[in-house]
């Protein structure tokens, strides 16, 4: 199999970006505000943020102190899941001082493991959530994963921000390699189709998916799009990522072309596990 190739720097700069942006935030807030009920089941702001301790603690070759029953949980679909339950509840019943003390010790850790990381092991290749890649995939989904944490912190404080810089950038790039699979498997476009995704704001940037034999993102179509959809980078992650429905978030979104289309396609970007 051919590992993705993942520029280094550039990918642990905007882990590192994630990392420090939402300590800032956290650090900023009131105790009552740790208990602000997130988007996500059953997960407040402590969750979020124990869930990014947690899988770095995992790879650093940690683990929760005991196993945790999540057979009545039912936001707990897979054994992923049921790790970062077992983190979230682990860390959760820390003091906020203890829990910010604990992601400071961790995430300065990583990022001086990952600073000294030869070349060769970060291409080499490893476990990732997607299957098998190289372990610098692996930190591209980190940062993505991180930074969608970090943005489900902010919408349940209404504190938004965040929303450009190279966390941004990678995230986009993480969420571009699933496009293929999203359009041509998940809303089942029909083969000569092709879809335009216009993202706007600081980060933006255009994608292409042409559906040929099979689905795939391409550099440019070869004529006019069937559909194009245009929206802000911060709803199309929302969207991608099932924080928000498409009805929640239509007022913010263009559509050019097919409309049934673009009806298939946005009522089936949510892909994450």
């Amino acid at each position: 199999m051919t590992l993705s190739q993942i520029s280094m720097d550039r990918t642990i700069d905007a882990l590192g970006s994630v990392w420090s942006s939402l300590r800032e935030l956290v650090g900023s807030i009131g105790p009552d505000d740790w208990r602000t009920p997130t988007c996500l089941p059953g997960w407040d702001v402590t969750a979020n943020v124990a869930h990014v301790i947690g899988t770095e603690k995992m790879l650093m070759g940690e683990q929760p102190a005991a196993p945790v029953s999540v057979d009545d949980v039912d936001h707990v679909r897979n054994d992923i899941g049921a790790m970062n339950e077992a983190w979230v509840r682990e860390l959760g019943v820390l003091s906020t001082d203890e829990l910010l003390a604990e992601y400071d010790r961790v995430t300065a850790a990583r990022l001086a493991a990952l600073t000294e990381m030869p070349q060769e092991e970060w291409d080499a290749e490893s476990f990732t959530p997607a299957g098998p890649d190289s372990y610098g995939r692996f930190m591209q989904i980190r940062t993505f994963d991180c930074w969608f944490h970090e943005q489900d912190v902010r919408a349940a404080l209404g504190r938004p921000g965040h929303t450009a810089g190279p966390a941004v950038a990678v995230t986009l790039d993480e969420i571009t390699t699933a496009l293929g699979f999203v359009v041509g498997k998940r809303a089942g476009v029909a083969q000569g189709s092709s879809v335009t995704f216009e993202l706007t704001g600081s980060n933006g940037r255009t994608v292409h998916v042409d559906v040929a034999e099979r689905a795939r993102v391409v550099d440019s179509l070869e004529g006019q799009a069937s559909v194009t959809v245009t929206m802000s980078v911060l709803t199309f992650t929302r969207l991608c990522g099932g924080r928000t429905g498409v009805d929640e978030v239509r007022a913010e979104i263009a559509v050019a072309g097919d409309t049934e289309l673009a009806e298939k396609i946005l009522g089936n970007l949510s892909y994450t596990i």
